[in-house]
């Protein structure tokens, strides 16, 4: 079966069993003996099934008896993506060959730490486990014309048959109807909930309630965590409209921008007296709760022109302005240093104090 979920609280003591297959052996659960349940999600999958279905191991007997009276045969076994695992695993074991699955299967299977018995390497087994959907007429011609070939279809549901070569075994994970009532009937619930909505089958467990149920307290969300979940709905719908204005006045610098030759022989003759940034202060635009990146603000001042063309040099651009820099005034590797530095390094101190050690090394070499 699936996993069980016990819940006890204000609203009573509530059970849901998932995919599960009743065995007495639940009867000495410790979680589950003794205990008033109020209210049970009930697996009914089979609850409208008149079938008897044998027990599990029963089941693994009768497949194993198939296989052996088709000794030269391939196996292939028609599964859903999850459950009939413990069948594989045990038929495997018993006539000691691999099971043949998909990559992606076999993934699984070591995701779920079963036995070493599966592969996908092709032709590794005497076993194949295949999609139930490819268990049909046409794939079985198919098959039988390679090798001889059967087909077991591990199920509890009736099957319309299309080849006298597939078999069905009574093997499922889910309660059959005689055992549904027998686990209702230990368990006692003050009422039921079936899982699969179109098998109620309430009138058969109706006489198995508990007799003195009680009704359950309100079952709503308490009114302050009501407010609480809607205020924090309220936030993350809350667009960051402020910080967006705020990066839309204060742009960010560019940084360097490495141009050619005759693109800086060009634009030289038009580079003088530029306006360069001097004296910043630091405004913070994006912010979180450990630390903020900054953008400089700016009083301009001017400066004498620059001098000095060089092809292949650097141009230091911010919003509007370029700058050339020559490449013996600028020393090598120093750019790229900031320029490759992630931006969570910068994060740990402000961008202007990132621009200032900049340029405080560069003037000192």
């Amino acid at each position: 079966g699936s996993v069980m979920f016990l819940f006890e609280g204000a609203f009573g003591t509530i059970l849901y069993t998932g995919d599960f297959r009743y065995s007495r052996a639940m009867q000495d659960e410790p979680l589950l003996r003794g205990r008033h349940i109020d209210r049970l999600y009930l697996d009914n999958t089979h609850c409208g099934l008149q079938q008897p279905l044998p027990p599990r191991h029963r089941a693994v007997l009768q497949a194993a008896r198939l296989i052996r009276q088709h000794p030269q045969h391939h196996v292939v076994f028609g599964v859903y993506s999850l459950g009939k695992e413990a069948l594989l695993v045990d038929l495997a074991l018993e006539f000691h060959t691999w099971v043949v699955v998909s990559p992606w299967r076999l993934e699984q299977m070591r995701l779920l730490e079963l036995p070493d018995v599966f592969t996908a390497e092709e032709g590794a087994g005497r076993f194949r486990a295949v999609d139930v959907a490819e268990i049909r007429r046409d794939t079985l011609v198919s098959w039988n014309m390679l090798h001889p070939t059967i087909a077991i279809l591990p199920t509890g549901r009736p099957v319309n048959v299309t080849h006298p070569k597939i078999h069905l075994i009574p093997y499922s994970d889910h309660s059959s109807s005689s055992e549904l009532c027998e686990f209702v009937k230990w368990l006692k619930p003050g009422s039921i909930i079936p899982i699969v909505k179109g098998h109620a089958c309430q009138e058969s467990f109706q006489k198995y309630l508990s007799s003195d149920h009680q009704a359950l307290p309100d079952l709503s969300i308490p009114k302050p965590l009501q407010e609480s979940v809607q205020q924090q709905d309220d936030t993350k719908k809350q667009k960051p409209v402020c910080l967006m204005k705020r990066a839309v006045w204060h742009p960010v610098p560019r940084g360097v921008l490495y141009e050619s030759p005759e693109e800086c022989a060009e634009q030289s003759d038009g580079l003088r007296g530029i306006e360069v940034p001097q004296h910043c202060s630091c405004k913070a635009a994006f912010c979180s709760q450990e630390d903020c990146i900054c953008f400089p603000e700016c009083e301009k001042e001017e400066v004498e022109e620059w001098s000095g063309e060089q092809p292949g040099g650097a141009i230091a651009a911010g919003p509007g302005t370029q700058l050339p820099v020559s490449d013996e005034d600028f020393p090598g590797g120093l750019a790229e240093q900031y320029l490759l530095t992630p931006l969570n390094a910068l994060k740990q101190s402000s961008f202007y104090e990132a621009v200032e050690d900049l340029f405080s090394r560069w003037e000192a070499s």
